[in-house]
């Protein structure tokens, strides 16, 4: 093969090869709005990997915080993740989770927002 058939080729060849970002750990918080007091069910998806040491899991509003950490056996422990914060008071809340590493070095972060609503004396108000 001459050097002028095998450049476009390996232009194709690295151009079709698909790109595939991995995301080591995703959070999905339910419900994502909700009336106080609320439980809220955080799943996560976790990438099966030898240093994957503990996943830290938070929710956190101006008024309230409440964590959890699990401890992971690397690539042994299990892909799929539930845990449940009950009774969460009225707030906007950033619930997040943080996969750490050896030495606690953290490999990935995942959140999102979750507001619960209170009730006032004139019907649901954000608090």
């Amino acid at each position: 093969m001459t050097l002028r058939l095998t450049v476009p080729l390996l232009i194709a060849v690295v151009s079709a090869a698909p790109i595939v970002a991995r995301n080591r750990l995703t959070l999905a918080a339910e419900p994502a709005v909700a009336m106080a007091p609320a439980n809220v069910v955080v799943r996560l998806t976790i990438d099966a990997d030898a240093d994957n040491r503990a996943v830290e899991v938070v929710v956190d509003s101006p008024g309230f915080y409440r964590s959890s950490e699990i401890p992971l056996e690397g690539d042994r422990a299990p892909q799929k993740t539930i845990i449940e914060f009950r009774s969460l008071p009225a707030g906007d809340y950033d619930v997040g989770a943080t996969l750490l590493g050896p030495g606690g070095h953290k490999r990935a972060f995942a959140h999102q927002e979750v507001r619960i609503m209170g009730v006032g004396r004139d019907g649901p108000e954000d608090r």
